[in-house]
């Protein structure tokens, strides 16, 4: 019998719910409409990290989730039985501007001393399937980014959960919070976050990407330039996007915007131009006060963790950990900006223990 509710069947939600009934929780998840049917059914899954550089404690946060992540999901793919489309395939970065070479050059010595010694960040001349036109001051080749597929790893959670003994009920909208919940509906938490925190706490950030049938072999490094990411699925499909818009009319219509980054993305890997387009697509990320998660008690038994926004793929399995301890009563150590708090605060830099050493 579940004594937790989770609310929302998205990326955030059955992780949480699969780290409860890790953990020994009866799990019910609540969906108003499918599983995955919000930013989770998204197109594009590009986990990168910050460059290597001003480096602060959200940027060792989200280092963590990345480095811990083929642990996380080999362990999904093995619960469920299904692919999550994730694969560690690094990323490219064409350079097309002389100032931004000079300061990727630098970074080199950033990433040896800020990231695991299981990755690197080079500096190489050109890469295979980029025009040399797209990167004429060269590639930043970096092994740290990973790729997933939203729709597959929303799949693969839901299965996990339900194979761990969870309950996932589709199409049932909440309204009313009873007994202990945790609110992880992405842009549907504004309603039930507004009693606690006020309204509009929680937008939608507008996303527009298109799958194409081919272009780059499967397993290819992820490509980001220009504003664009490019990504080669395990399946042989290569995804393209995202746009990222504040003020939209309608938020589940692709347009020109879409166009543009898809010519974007030619002009950097030409061999895009054959592939045919299989679906455009668009939809609302959700986006809390600051760009990262909202993560927290809100009362004595109410929960919220939401608003992964652009990082929301990359550290759910993070949230979800940090949520357990929540829920036993511990505190957890992560970023007080994720706090709800802290959300609707100004932000102050939170330096890194060896910064505050230096200055003292």
């Amino acid at each position: 019998m579940a004594n937790i509710t989770v609310i929302g069947a998205g990326v955030y939600g059955l992780s949480c719910a699969l780290a409860l009934l890790k953990d020994g929780h009866g799990v019910r998840v609540l969906e108003k409409g499918r599983v995955g049917q919000g930013a989770s059914g998204g197109l594009v899954g590009a986990l990168s990290p910050h460059v290597p550089e001003d480096w602060n404690i959200r940027k060792q946060f989200q280092l963590g989730a990345l480095v811990s992540a083929d642990e996380h999901w080999s362990e999904v793919e093995a619960l469920s039985g299904l692919p999550s489309g994730y694969g560690r395939v690094g990323r490219y970065i064409p350079l097309d501007d002389a100032y931004e070479a000079e300061k990727a050059q630098g970074r080199c010595a950033g990433a040896m001393r800020l990231w695991s010694s299981r990755f690197s960040w080079q500096v190489l001349a050109n890469a295979a399937h980029i025009a040399k036109e797209a990167a004429p001051f060269g590639v930043v080749h970096e092994t740290l980014s990973a790729r997933i597929h939203p729709r597959l790893a929303s799949a693969a959670l839901a299965a996990a959960v339900l194979k761990n003994g969870g309950e996932i009920v589709e199409n049932h909208a909440v309204h009313t919070l009873e007994g202990v919940s945790v609110i992880a509906a992405g842009i549907g938490s504004e309603a039930l976050l507004s009693p606690f925190l006020g309204e509009g706490k929680v937008r939608g950030v507008k996303g527009q990407a298109a799958l194409l049938s081919g272009g780059l072999p499967a397993g290819s490094p992820v490509i980001y330039g220009n504003g664009v990411y490019i990504i080669p699925h395990a399946d042989g499909t290569v995804a393209v996007g995202a746009t990222s818009e504040n003020k939209f009319t309608e938020a589940h219509r692709t347009d020109a915007l879409l166009d543009a980054v898809l010519a974007k993305a030619i002009a950097i890997v030409p061999a895009l131009s054959a592939a045919k387009v299989m679906e455009r697509h668009a939809g609302l990320r959700p986006r809390a006060p600051k760009p990262e998660a909202m993560l927290g008690q809100l009362d004595d038994h109410t929960f919220v963790a939401t608003g992964g926004f652009k990082t929301g793929l990359g550290n759910a399995h993070v949230i979800a950990k940090a949520l357990v301890q929540l829920v036993r009563g511990e505190a957890p150590d992560i970023p007080k900006d994720l706090s709800p708090k802290h959300h609707l605060t100004k932000r102050v830099k939170q330096p890194m223990p060896w910064q505050i050493a230096d200055r003292a």
